[in-house]
């Protein structure tokens, strides 16, 4: 089936009619301009640049060590790929838990410089002042509850998170929250689908799920997982739509054959 395109950018206005008017969200990462590039020219609502970009990118073991700096960077490219979609960038940890002041800071700086249109912090009530500052601002502000991969120290690990009644009613009591706040959606993260299903009719802005079950707004996962070219990662959410790596592979020793085979470049790749 083939994907209408609009040909207007989506806007954090669109995204809460699409909530309203029962249409999915789709959402995925990008961190670069060529890959960002293809997924914005396939429809994508929402890309999201991702503090997975510590991994993804740079291969570090979890997303803490990613600065602003190396955020902005890889959001610029990003950038100017998306004809379509609605960029996002997540702020990476330590650029908003210190202060309101400091988070503001960070916050403009990262759209000013990388000229993304949100930004996405992670967790609740504890970052609801920092959250209130920038959406009075004038910043679009995404929320992220559930797994927090920046909390992975204090969690333990990424296991599944609102298991038992006291963090899923706080859970609950947190979306509400950035809600009420001003948050234009929010991201539940490794959670039961049913508190999923509860927080997404609990509130006005759109839900986007990983790990949530499908009766969120939307859905996100990373681009890598999902084309198969991060092999090594399969959690029970994750669905692989295509298996890159192994073409890439595949591809990667054709190319070594022809050189040492001395059959590329032929006579018609030479000048």
């Amino acid at each position: 089936m083939s994907v209408h395109v609009q040909n207007t950018r989506m806007t954090t206005a669109r995204l809460r009619q699409m909530k309203q008017n029962g249409e999915k969200i789709a959402m995925l990462t990008a961190y670069d301009f060529t890959l960002a590039n293809l997924v914005d020219e396939s429809g994508i609502d929402i890309l999201l640049v991702g503090d997975s970009g510590s991994n993804v990118v740079c291969g570090n073991q979890y997303t803490l060590p990613i600065t602003v700096d190396e955020m902005i960077f890889l959001t610029k490219g990003v950038v100017r790929a998306a004809k379509h979609s609605l960029v996002v960038c997540d702020m990476p940890f330590g650029s908003y838990q210190v202060s309101e002041e400091d988070a503001m800071r960070n916050a403009v700086r990262i759209l000013k410089e990388s000229g993304c249109d949100a930004v996405k912090l992670e967790g609740g009530e504890t970052i609801l002042p920092q959250i209130k500052h920038m959406v009075q601002a004038g910043i679009p502000v995404m929320g992220h509850l559930g797994l927090t991969p920046q909390s992975v120290n204090q969690f333990g690990g990424y296991g599944l998170r609102a298991k038992e009644k006291a963090e899923a009613d706080k859970l609950l009591h947190d979306a509400k929250l950035l809600d009420e706040a001003g948050c234009f959606s929010i991201v539940l993260e490794k959670i039961p689908a049913e508190l999923a299903k509860q927080v997404t009719k609990a509130v006005s802005c759109p839900v986007i799920g990983i790990g949530a079950g499908s009766e969120c707004d939307g859905q996100v996962l990373v681009l890598h997982d999902m084309l198969g070219l991060n092999q090594g990662f399969q959690p029970k959410f994750l669905r692989r739509f295509a298996e890159l790596g192994e073409q890439v592979k595949l591809a990667v020793g054709s190319y070594i054959t022809a050189v040492k085979e001395q059959s590329f470049p032929n006579s018609e790749e030479s000048y």
